[in-house]
């Protein structure tokens, strides 16, 4: 049994799961871990589908995650988190935005975006966290803080404390969003009890 963790990051193309999965890694890697991130994949330029991996453990070998083993899913978007559900091992936890993003298909009119998504993903017997970060990333100051809120929760379930994420959010994003970033993270953070 390994004692390797698995982090699977979601979202659509300029949500900034890559900042995230840095974050992340960086964090973890402060810690004491062994961590490996991988590389973006999907259309991240063009609104599609992005997904990249967070591994840490005592030994991590490769950056890459199969179906069934992602301890948690962070999801920026709700048809992401049901995309990539398959991901999550049982027992697991998704943490998910609850913004709706149209993908291409509802955009030109020959779909529609399913109804009661994340109620769905719960009849199923997962654990879910459902948080509207993009609310509390306007709070903070910018749509574009929407995936620190959701750090913030995860950050919250993961057990480490906050001092240790605001050291990291400070050494990382660039000087003129820190505080914008910090407050985004807290409110995320405060979200959950």
């Amino acid at each position: 049994m390994s004692d390797t963790k698995n982090i699977l990051i979601v979202g659509v193309g300029g949500q900034g799961t890559l900042l995230a999965s840095k974050l992340l890694g960086k964090c973890f890697l402060e810690q004491g871990y062994d961590v490996k991130v991988s590389e973006v994949h999907g259309m991240s330029q063009r609104g599609g589908s992005v997904v990249t991996y967070v591994r840490y453990g005592k030994e991590v070998f490769s950056p890459v995650i199969d179906k069934g083993e992602a301890d948690i899913i962070i999801s920026f978007e709700q048809l992401e988190a049901a995309r990539w559900l398959p991901y999550l091992k049982k027992g697991g936890l998704l943490i998910t935005n609850t913004q709706k993003l149209n993908p291409m298909p509802v955009i030109m009119g020959t779909a529609e975006y399913p109804e009661r998504v994340i109620d769905k993903i719960k009849e199923k017997g997962v654990r879910v966290i459902a948080v509207d970060a993009l609310d509390l990333a306007l709070q903070a100051g910018s749509v574009k803080a929407t995936n620190v809120v959701l750090l913030g929760v995860a950050a919250k379930e993961l057990g480490l404390g906050e001092k240790i994420w605001l050291d990291i959010i400070e050494k990382t994003v660039p000087p003129k969003t820190v505080e914008l970033n910090k407050e985004a993270f807290v409110k995320g953070y405060n979200a959950i009890s």
